[in-house]
């Protein structure tokens, strides 16, 4: 079915006048090396626009001065890097932090590259989480990634088509109908959500399946996908800590999200035309996607 304003404001979470930080969630971002230390703060930045109460940017230990003054609203917890990437030994400092300060969603994988820490991270995690990125390119070397995930968690994937290939070892269709049978074969071997990025792009749990109309060719443009994570993740850990975190409200998020990701691109492109908006842009409108979905 199409996604529609009406449909994403039934799903949007709840703002209580009484509410306090602790009733929206906390979102642990685990992002960025050497090299891509940008998208950290663009999931970070996202997560809080869309209303999570707090987030927490786990990254590499030499970008946490920059993340942090980039934007001082979020934690920042500084990992062990090798080679510029986030190193095997911050498995146990990541398992430490979970432990003591009970983060309600997980959000890995953008801009991480190859490290080493990803599987043996993902093969003890048992937060709810949003997978994108390079954490879904860590699952597809792995000859079964189903066995990595073992089910423990409930989770949302967030591949682009190539990420998509990678994961499914094979051509990903263009057309509608073969899109939607590639998501659901992916949700059918993690047994959770699946958001295939790209024009229209489709949601489901492998058996409900949502196209999202919003979006186009304003959203092409680098760290566009790491603003979609990071708002998720906020609309999860929200939905989440209000009702159950499960594949029921991990699918209210992801529909969620991609109309408003979408709803703000078109709205940045109507002020900076489609080809001059940047990721940051496509931020910079979440409260307006808010008020253009929830007006009477």
């Amino acid at each position: 079915m199409r996604s529609t304003r009406a449909l994403i404001k039934s799903f949007l979470p709840a703002r209580p006048k009484q509410a306090n930080k602790g009733m929206f969630g906390r979102v642990l971002i685990v992002a960025g090396s050497e090299k891509m230390a940008g998208a950290a703060v663009l999931c970070a930045k996202a997560v809080l626009r869309t209303g999570a109460g707090l987030a927490v940017l786990a990254l590499p230990r030499s970008r946490q001065c920059m993340a942090a003054a980039a934007l001082p609203e979020m934690l920042t917890l500084p990992l062990p890097e090798k080679n510029g990437m986030i190193s095997v030994r911050a498995v146990s400092v990541l398992e430490k932090f979970i432990q003591d300060f009970h983060p309600s969603v997980l959000l890995l994988g953008p801009g991480l590259s190859i490290a080493p820490f990803i599987i043996p991270f993902l093969k003890r995690n048992t937060l709810p989480a949003v997978l994108d990125a390079d954490a879904l390119n860590a699952l597809a070397s792995q000859a079964d990634f189903g066995t990595v995930l073992g089910r423990r968690f409930p989770l949302i994937c967030t591949p682009h088509p190539g990420e998509m290939k990678r994961l499914l070892k094979k051509s990903i269709p263009t057309d509608e109908g073969g899109r939607i049978r590639c998501a659901k074969s992916l949700s059918e071997q993690t047994g959770g959500i699946t958001l295939l990025k790209g024009f229209h792009t489709v949601i489901t749990d492998g058996k409900t399946v949502y196209v999202n109309p919003t979006g186009g060719p304003a959203l092409a443009k680098a760290g566009s996908g790491d603003t979609l994570g990071g708002m998720i993740a906020g609309l999860w850990a929200q939905l989440g800590t209000a009702e159950k975190f499960d594949n029921k409200t991990a699918l209210q998020a992801a529909v969620c999200g991609a109309y408003l990701h979408g709803l703000c691109g078109d709205l940045a492109a109507q002020k900076l035309t489609e080809r001059c908006v940047l990721a940051s842009d496509v931020a910079a409108e979440i409260p307006r996607a808010f008020k253009r979905i929830l007006a009477r």
